[in-house]
């Protein structure tokens, strides 16, 4: 049985979270907080597998308790979050400190709007009692440029889920300024894409964007597909141009891992590196194959460093990969394929 506290200021979503979660055979809700503080002791009371986190509180807000719990007593911590800007901003915050994912609290009609996330809720609990709880710390690494001018032959795939927001930003932020275009699809809300991108384009020597559609891929620059359209990348006079695609969801997700990577399959597989990081489900998984399959060279991220081994096991599964690897050595293993890549071309 998953023993979940939640902790949040409203009576009522105190009510509803815990009626939610109380429908589970498997999870039970062993009590409630309104404030971190009374929190506090009935995390020493009852040992809870997982919390569920507002963020807006009074006294101490969950940012402050979030960085807290991490520091002293990690654990699975799922944000309560709103869909504005200011909320996802905080949320990615909540993300990189520690937590495990985050659900949406609508802003009107409560009740009805979150009985319609009971499902993705509950999977969210079940998913961060399994997930690997710790504190993150991401120091900002000296990156000398790559030697070389043009990348024009070359692209970075990555497709990520829970808890590939600092996996990517962890990629990216040791890569340096020239490196060969980057096309990224994240699972996340359309409210979270661009605060994502900016969040990312602050922390890393690359540019980093929110696709519109259209855009020429060019060295030094990150693509990421924004929430809820598809993105895929087609060659068009020899050149490859991002596409935006508002079609039905692939795998349950919009944007798609597998989406994005088939399209790179057929565009540009022989000189695309293919990377898929942690996340929940399958998404992506067939899509390096077939990269793999096209003459593209692929990398899981390996069990030990994902904080949810899901879509990095699925790819393993299907031999999907030339290799495995830790999370920290990825991106030194990326910069040895271009740098032998451009020894090769010089």
């Amino acid at each position: 049985m998953i023993s979940v506290l939640v902790i949040d200021d409203s009576p009522l979503v105190r009510q509803l979270l815990s009626h939610l979660l109380n429908d589970a055979d498997d999870i039970k809700v062993v009590a409630t907080a309104e404030d971190p503080y009374e929190a506090r002791d009935l995390i020493k009371k009852f040992n809870p597998d997982v919390l569920t986190l507002d963020i807006e509180m009074p006294k101490m807000d969950g940012i402050a308790f979030l960085r807290n719990i991490m520091k002293l007593r990690p654990m699975p911590v799922i944000m309560v979050s709103t869909l504005t800007a200011k909320g996802a901003a905080v949320t990615l915050e909540a993300l990189s400190i520690g937590a495990v994912d985050f659900i949406s609290k609508p802003k009107s009609d409560l009740t009805n709007q979150l009985m319609g996330y009971k499902q993705e809720l509950i999977d969210k609990v079940r998913l961060a009692y399994r997930s690997k709880a710790r504190p993150r710390s991401l120091s900002t690494p000296t990156i000398k440029p790559l030697n070389c001018e043009m990348f024009s032959n070359r692209v970075i795939a990555i497709g990520a889920s829970t808890g590939g927001t600092e996996a990517i930003q962890s990629v990216l932020m040791r890569m340096p300024s020239n490196t060969p275009p980057v096309v990224i699809a994240q699972h996340i809300p359309a409210a979270f894409s661009a605060s994502f991108a900016k969040r990312l384009n602050n922390n890393c020597a690359m540019k980093v964007i929110e696709a519109q559609g259209g855009e020429q891929l060019k060295p030094g620059t990150a693509y990421l597909a924004p929430g809820n359209k598809h993105m895929i990348i087609e060659r068009r006079g020899g050149l490859l141009f991002t596409r935006l695609v508002d079609s039905d969801p692939v795998n349950r997700h919009k944007p798609s891992v597998d989406v994005l990577f088939n399209s790179v399959a057929e565009s540009a597989a022989k000189s695309t590196i293919g990377i898929i990081l942690t996340g929940m489900g399958k998404d992506g998984a067939k899509g390096l194959l077939n990269l793999k399959n096209k003459g593209a060279y692929t990398i899981a991220q390996d069990e030990a460093s994902s904080v949810v081994w899901g879509m990095p096991g699925a790819a393993v599964d299907l031999d999907a990969h030339h290799e495995q690897m830790h999370l920290d050595k990825i991106p030194q293993k990326l910069l040895f394929l271009l740098k032998t890549e451009t020894s090769k071309a010089s």
